[in-house]
């Protein structure tokens, strides 16, 4: 990103997270894809003098940013919420040695749950891990606080924690830039007894991690980031932070407000001197009450989470009728929240998706339990799919269906088991859980598992993965998932084109039939990654029958209209979405859909 210092741009939360990294003399920076926070490390590797990855989960990711901050350099490492949960075994031991260079570690909160599988609140999670942590306003904050954070790091030698949410990671606000600040290396701290977490070294570094949050606890009592809005007359204090800090102050209270940054630690006898002024402290903070138990913690007299809900976001409506059931605003909010009437549409697959065919096969072919993953197919649980019994998290499917086949095998329940997961998934965290698969295998235990491999990292807006340069020269990772699969040991893998629908069909047949462990690699390119772009298919709608076979598909182009001089509904493709996947025409029992080119040769 270009910008000369002073000058103003509106940036979303992580964009200025990006350029608040490159201006702090940041030089590792690394992340997994996930929502909200994805966009952090793509617009963070714009910067030349940034080395920036997307590694294969958020403990790798993790791994590399610890190896740059113990180098000297100053590192930053992004992730959405729940992926903190796969990064947390390096973290909880990271956290006992003294980082070298700074360290920033980013997590994505999710309140209300918009594109994630549960609504995890991290700063929980940081206070476990021992983490000091910022929670910005907006994204002046996200860009000022992650330098601040860096800085905090390097002078108490404390890994930090900048919690952002997912409206803040996305809405965009006024920043000033600034130009960058090299930042000499450190150089690598070669003391074993501060880096290598053996004992005695480690629980020695057990007091030093307890220490440590004491110091930063000191720092908190009159530092910048909190800032206290007094209110002349006012006996009540209403503590808040993060986004909801200024959909509070659209609300206009007659209160004073506490305004944390530094959400964690903080200062318990700067606390108790502020809140001692006012007779009555409420607390607003979305999802769980961590202010709100940390000020009771400290013996403080608050409330919360009475008056505001436990899940989802915070706006102005959710906020006055707080306010309002606590007594402090007079008249009951009119119209309360606001809802727009909008036209209902489902979530699909993406035309040309090649995740639609193998999902239509296995809705025909009666497969009672299938075991589901994260990834775009977490759509196929959904109408008119509907084809995964259960979705937990990032790779958890494998292991899972082992668990179900072992219980039922028990019980005496040979029912076929089918296990879908993605090519990202099975990069991040699908091969331990493979290798485990090996573990007391039983010949006769039926288990088929189909890998869904496009090739991208589709649902986060197409990163690369382990596969992808198998389709694109510029990617530097050509693994084969077939081979890797073999070379573990498994004897019974095929592979098939997700593209042709017959041949595809015939083989899910066979293989859920298979009264053993099978694995079918199913590939296609990702429509959208790969630009897939072949000669439109049509309908012919003197010989389509309205059997509505290539409906039931799902496909987007795909709709029942009424043609001129003919009386029944007739199916028709939408050209211009189309990108020529033919699945249509091969579930289509009477060759009513044709492809455009074949329609060229016959001059029609």
């Amino acid at each position: 990103m270009d910008g000369k210092a002073g000058e103003k741009r509106a940036l979303t939360g992580n964009e200025a997270i990006a350029r608040g990294f490159y201006e702090a003399g940041g030089v590792v920076a690394s992340s997994y894809p996930g929502s909200p926070t994805v966009e952090i490390l793509e617009k963070t590797k714009v910067y030349e003098e940034i080395y920036g990855e997307f590694s294969t989960n958020e403990k790798v990711a993790l791994e590399v940013g610890i190896g740059g901050s113990f180098s000297g350099a100053r590192a930053m490492v992004s992730m959405k919420h729940v992926g903190v949960n796969i990064a947390a075994d390096p973290l909880m031991t990271f956290t006992l040695t003294p980082t070298n260079g700074g360290f920033l570690l980013v997590t994505g909160d999710d309140p209300g749950l918009a594109s994630s599988q549960n609504e995890q609140d991290n700063r929980v999670l940081g206070k476990f891990a021992h983490l000091g942590i910022l929670d910005p306003s907006d994204s002046q904050e996200a860009k000022d606080y992650t330098k601040k954070a860096l800085e905090i790091s390097e002078h108490f030698e404390i890994p930090m924690l900048l919690r952002i949410t997912s409206r803040l990671c996305h809405s965009r606000s006024v920043v000033v830039l600034e130009d960058r600040q090299e930042v000499k290396s450190k150089g690598i701290n070669r003391s074993k007894e501060k880096f290598c977490m053996i004992p005695p070294g480690s629980r020695r570094a057990q007091m030093f991690m307890k220490e440590r949050l004491q110091k930063l606890e000191e720092y908190a009592y009159d530092t910048e980031l909190n800032t206290l809005e007094e209110k002349q007359g006012s006996d009540t204090l209403l503590i808040t932070s993060g986004l909801v800090y200024y959909n509070l102050k659209e609300v206009e209270p007659e209160a004073s407000i506490w305004k944390l940054g530094l959400v964690y630690p903080i200062s318990k006898k700067r606390a108790k001197e502020i809140t001692s002024q006012y007779k009555r402290i409420i607390v607003i903070e979305e999802m769980m009450p961590f202010i709100e138990n940390e000020l009771k913690l400290m013996g403080i007299e608050c409330e919360g989470k009475k008056y505001f809900e436990y899940t989802g976001e915070l706006d102005v409506p959710d906020i006055e009728e707080g306010l309002y059931q606590a007594g402090l605003l007079k008249n009951k909010p009119e119209g309360s929240k606001r809802f727009v009437e909008t036209v209902s549409r489902p979530p699909l697959f993406c035309t040309g998706c090649p995740h639609r065919p193998t999902f239509d096969i296995l809705k025909k072919s009666k497969a009672k339990v299938v075991v589901g993953d994260i990834g775009c197919y977490s759509l196929a649980a959904l109408f008119p799919f509907e084809q995964s019994n259960s979705i937990i998290s990032m790779g958890a499917s494998i292991g899972m269906t082992k668990g179900i086949r072992k219980a039922m095998s028990l019980t005496k329940e040979e029912e076929p088991l089918v296990t879908v997961i993605g090519d990202g998934t099975f990069f991040h965290s699908g091969l331990p859980t493979f290798v485990n698969l090996l573990h007391q295998k039983k010949d006769n235990e039926n288990m088929t598992f189909i890998v869904l491999d496009n090739r991208t990292t589709a649902m986060t807006g197409g990163q690369h993965n382990g596969s992808s340069g198998l389709y694109n020269e510029r990617d530097d990772m050509r693994v084969g998932i077939k081979t890797l699969l073999e070379t573990m040991g498994f004897d019974r893998i095929k592979e098939i084109n997700q593209y042709d629908y017959k041949a595809a069909e015939k083989l899910f047949k066979e293989e859920i039939a298979y009264e053993g462990l099978s694995i079918i690699v199913v590939n296609g390119p990702c429509a959208l990654r790969y630009n897939l772009e072949k000669p439109y298919f049509y309908v012919d709608p003197k010989i389509c029958i309205s059997c509505r076979a290539c409906i039931r598909t799902n496909c987007p182009p795909l709709r029942m209209i009424e043609y001129e001089g003919i009386e029944k509904l007739k199916s028709s493709i939408d050209k211009d979405m189309c990108v020529g996947c033919s699945v249509c025409a091969q579930v289509c029992p009477v060759n009513a859909i044709k492809s455009s080119k074949a329609s060229e040769k016959e001059g029609e």
